[in-house]
């Protein structure tokens, strides 16, 4: 089966871009993916990348791991997840990638506009925040925007922040591995990708770790949020041009 190296590569920038960003490789992996591939086979290729890059984030930024914001966005992350990738099943792939499109333009037209919207620090909004982006993951491959949200408001140090974000992501991860197998969405196909996209998330996080020391995140923030918009914006063209044409 023939490899298409333009998709790694673009793995590899959305992986060093989401290290970076702080809202983590798949909101960028997610809708590059569906280029090349059927929604389906990029659900479960996202959760193959995720589990190897998030290992690297764990070990790379273990310092400060919260293990209370952990319990309380880690728990109903995986629950909801577990129901979000089963959801996916019955759910229309072109309706899901839609979704996917308006919620990439909302998210960062919201925080360009108003990049002053903050939530409350306390543990309803981080179970709600948990669920929420839980769910957004198991249904469209990406939650990690949700999650970064919902932990900026405790204002964590970016060490803590990255290794706690990582480590609620591999709990993620490794739950809705096992439904999207269930669902059929990790076949020979996405194992041919396997090694690669293990690699590219080891060195993708290393490379990001060391961009970071030199870009002020604030910045490259309001970057990655631009670049999500386009990818959001770009996704519900070639939608709408694959149904009126």
């Amino acid at each position: 089966m023939k490899v298409n190296y333009i998709f790694l590569l673009l793995a590899l920038v959305a992986e060093i871009i989401g290290t970076i960003g702080g809202f983590g490789s798949s909101v960028f992996f997610v809708p590059l993916g569906n280029f090349y591939f059927d929604f389906y086979s990029v659900l479960g290729m996202t959760a193959i990348f995720h589990l190897s890059s998030n290992i690297s984030k764990i070990f790379l930024f273990k310092k400060g791991l919260d293990k209370k914001l952990l319990l309380y966005i880690g728990a109903p992350s995986v629950v909801f997840v577990i129901i979000g990738g089963f959801l996916s099943k019955v759910v229309n792939s072109d309706a899901l990638e839609i979704v996917l499109g308006i919620f990439l333009v909302v998210f960062s037209l919201l925080f360009l506009i108003k990049s002053e919207i903050i939530i409350l620090p306390n543990k309803k909004n981080s179970l709600i925040g948990g669920a929420l982006s839980g769910f957004s993951a198991g249904l469209l491959g990406t939650g990690g925007a949700i999650r970064g949200l919902t932990m900026a408001a405790f204002n964590l140090e970016k060490s803590a922040f990255i290794a706690t974000s990582a480590f609620i992501d591999f709990l993620i991860d490794f739950s809705r591995t096992f439904v999207y197998y269930s669902n059929g969405y990790i076949g020979k196909l996405e194992l041919t990708y396997l090694p690669f996209l293990f690699a590219i998330g080891l060195v993708g996080t290393y490379l990001g770790k060391k961009v970071l020391k030199y870009i002020p995140q604030d910045k490259f923030r309001k970057l990655s949020l631009i670049f999500i918009l386009m990818i959001g914006l770009a996704t519900i063209s070639t939608l709408a041009i694959d149904h009126w044409f």
